[in-house]
């Protein structure tokens, strides 16, 4: 299956950002701490062509914490400053606003010389879709404005909103880029919720995050689902199918003649792994500090 979703108000989002950026002072993007490197768009340094960045790793309470701190030490070596936060329950959200006025030191100071009263710092918010922008949003301004949804694509236009007498935040739609050049990515975002459902083989995405989950997170495949021996080979298809089956036989997902709706399975799978109940996963490891 090749998986690609690029609807076209991510097109205008684009344009609309291009067109605000002489009024932002910093960007902040806002990635998944499940998969860092796949839930950043590669258009996004393009876009903000210079534009001094926070980088947040949303999601970070279902994320492996060691592994965070590794993709937050390598966007540091990078000359970015990150922050692990969790939009949902407003972990460490607060930081946000006093990690901003750190990154525009220089421009508040430059103010201040010039005998100015230091404006309100405005700020862009930028990622995929599904990846928490407006719950981040709302969390910040302390009040429900922007709309959210636990599908991708649920802010369609832009909008400025006020944070305190500090900040004014423009919520923007996720965009994802025209082409997936690795179809992993792809499959990655899948897994996470980042791309509509009705566009996937959902039995394919599940498949990749069993064997994903297979490789990485074995003994908390194994304790959620009550699966035996791990797979001796990871790469052998059948053995991936049969522990999607064994989880099926042990959910009661079976249809006439026994069989296991792996349909069904595949429901379970996704599910239950992004909403943490496999404990906190992250699919992919930070490269060495400094590296691509």
């Amino acid at each position: 299956m090749t998986i690609q979703w690029f609807p076209g108000h991510m097109t205008r989002a684009r344009r609309q950002i291009e067109d605000k950026l002489k009024l932002i002072d910093i960007a902040i993007e806002l990635l998944d701490a499940r998969v860092p490197m796949s839930s950043r768009n590669p258009m996004v340094d393009d876009i903000l062509k210079g534009k001094p960045r926070l980088i947040l790793l949303n999601k970070a309470d279902l994320a492996d914490p060691k592994e965070t701190e590794r993709w937050m030490a390598y966007f540091s070596a990078r000359g970015f400053a990150s922050i692990a936060v969790d939009s949902s329950t407003g972990s460490r959200v607060n930081e946000i606003p006093v990690k901003v006025r750190e990154i525009l030191h220089e421009k508040i100071q430059r103010m201040l010389d010039r005998g100015m009263n230091p404006r309100a710092m405005r700020a862009l918010i930028v990622g995929i879709p599904n990846v928490g922008k407006s719950t981040l949003t709302n969390r910040l301004a302390g009040r429900h404005i922007a709309a959210t949804g636990d599908r991708p694509g649920v802010t369609k236009g832009q909008q400025w909103i006020k944070v305190g007498s500090e900040m004014e935040l423009l919520d923007t739609p996720g965009i994802l880029w025209p082409k997936f050049e690795d179809q992993l990515v792809g499959y990655k975002l899948a897994m996470t919720g980042a791309i509509k459902e009705q566009v996937l083989n959902i039995e394919d995405v599940a498949y990749f995050a069993a064997r994903v989950l297979a490789e990485r997170y074995w003994p908390e495949m194994q304790e959620r689902f009550g699966l035996g021996e791990p797979p001796s080979d990871l790469d052998d298809n059948m053995q991936i199918v049969a522990v999607m089956e064994q989880i099926g036989r042990n959910r009661g997902c079976l249809v006439s003649g026994g069989r296991v709706d792996l349909e069904k399975v595949s429901g379970i799978i996704l599910r239950e792994m992004r909403a943490g109940k496999l404990g906190r996963l992250t699919l992919e490891a930070a490269p060495p500090a400094g590296r691509e």
